[in-house]
């Protein structure tokens, strides 16, 4: 582990925000450790305390949080356009690549060789999931003798998502207020579960200085929260939603396909509390059933083709958009790509823009919340409780992939061995031999088409 230079230069960030937006597997979980990874534990970017503290604001907003914490990330670099590149790159190469996908699949009826790939990647996915759970967990929760309020945020959060389903809004609500009433009664078991002073930092064996936005570091003049700047920041939002909304009606009228896009997802856009899966229900229900965009089963195919790029999960709304684009004919008949094409850009910049205001509007709020016991203690208690969440999703996920998919028989016959062996190893290469996100996955996508060609899956 190599001491960080005094500063990061926008020109040595930009490779990394664009390589990050082609490695970003995972879902918000895998997203998370790959950027906890890198800019905190290799690159020393941003120290443990300040990195959680930009999450668990994210936590509690709508939207992807995993690219609005890389947004949030380079804005507290390189001020508001280094957040705007790192919140747009982790979106434009999972778009340009299901705008291929997507055509393929229209195109030619099928894609048979996603299914192999996405059968080798869904183990390496719930092993990432595994892996988050674990560099996470051990930097908040601590012993469970020292931090017992934390432990048990941890595992109700864990029992309601998994085994009642509540809403995860409400859970990262009621964690938000254990933090705040234990900021007053139990102020130890809060003041270092995310990593605050120089307790922690001896425990990552390191300096606070080692970082380049390091726990004491000052907050940047351009992240001090000034009430004109705010006011900036939201008009210049309003105007490009309202720009090219205007010109979309103005173009198709209100009644187009276009223009009900970018309506129907800017409303999607501030239901997406709890990630992609909690808002696909209300997606399903208005672009399948109210305006038939596609049909049932294309959605189905298009979560399976979304899952096998990289970027937020909301990016299926991309191939619900190119597929709707195609079969409106938005640019006519003779122009059903170029016409699809747009509408899944339409679709994605009515999805993201929401994401992008509240992190430019927000965040010199958050930064001045930095250190304060009564602020920080809440969101250190959603980060117990997100490492619940989490482990509900890895082992959803287990469950998911350790039976056969219409496989019938006794259980014993219908258990996917092949697909828990995969797991079993990513995980092993993960969390004991340290083994990068992206050989695994490429590794495990390889193993899961040769199964799936050799008939063993």
């Amino acid at each position: 582990m190599t001491a960080p230079q005094a500063q990061v230069s926008f020109a040595e960030a930009f490779p990394f925000w664009l390589k990050l937006g082609f490695i970003s597997f995972g879902g918000p979980a895998g997203q998370i450790a790959i950027m906890h990874r890198e800019l905190v534990e290799e690159k020393r970017w941003i120290s443990e305390s300040r990195f959680l503290h930009a999450l668990n604001y994210c936590m509690l907003l709508p939207g992807p949080e995993a690219q609005q914490l890389a947004t949030y990330i380079g804005w507290l670099m390189h001020r508001s356009w280094g957040g705007i590149v790192a919140g747009a790159l982790f979106v434009l190469p999972s778009l340009f690549i299901l705008i291929a996908l997507s055509w393929i699949y229209v195109a030619f009826g099928n894609v048979p060789w996603v299914a192999g790939l996405l059968y080798g990647i869904k183990p390496a996915v719930a092993a990432i999931v595994l892996q988050a759970v674990h560099r996470i967990g051990s930097k908040t929760l601590k012993k469970p003798a020292i931090a017992p309020v934390l432990w048990s945020i941890a595992a109700s959060s864990f029992i309601a998502i998994y085994a009642f389903d509540v809403p995860f809004p409400w859970i990262v609500l009621m964690a938000a207020l254990v933090g705040w009433l234990g900021s007053r009664w139990a102020p130890k078991q809060f003041s270092g579960g995310a990593g605050h002073g120089a307790t922690k930092a001896q425990t990552l064996g390191a300096q606070l200085s080692d970082w380049v936005i390091g726990d004491d570091t000052p907050t940047p003049a351009h992240a001090r929260f000034k009430p004109s700047r705010l006011a900036t920041v939201v008009a210049v939002g309003a105007a490009l939603w309202l720009l090219p909304m205007g010109a979309l009606v103005a173009w198709q009228g209100w009644d187009g396909a276009l223009a009900q896009m970018a309506w129907f997802f800017t409303k999607a856009a501030l239901l997406t509390f709890g990630g992609a899966y909690a808002v696909l229900p209300y997606v399903y229900q208005g672009a399948v059933e109210h305006f038939g965009w596609l049909t049932g089963v294309q959605m189905i195919d298009g979560l399976a083709l979304g899952e096998t790029t990289p970027g937020p999960l909301i990016m299926v709304v991309a191939f619900v958009g190119f597929v709707g684009g195609w079969s409106k004919e938005v640019l006519g008949p003779q122009a059903q790509f170029l016409g699809a094409a747009l509408a899944a850009t339409v679709v994605t910049w009515f999805t993201f823009l929401p994401s992008f205001v509240f992190i430019l509007a927000g965040g010199p709020l958050v930064e001045s919340t930095h250190g304060k016991l009564q602020f920080t203690a809440p969101l250190t208690a959603i980060t117990a409780a997100v490492v619940g969440v989490i482990a509900s999703l890895a082992l959803f996920f287990i469950a998911h992939i350790a039976i056969k998919s219409g496989a019938g028989g006794t259980f014993v016959s219908r258990v996917d061995a092949v697909a828990l062996a995969l797991t079993a190893l990513a995980a092993v290469a993960l969390l004991r031999y340290k083994r990068g996100v992206i050989p695994v996955i490429a590794a495990c996508a390889v193993a899961g088409l040769a199964a799936k060609l050799l008939g063993w899956a």
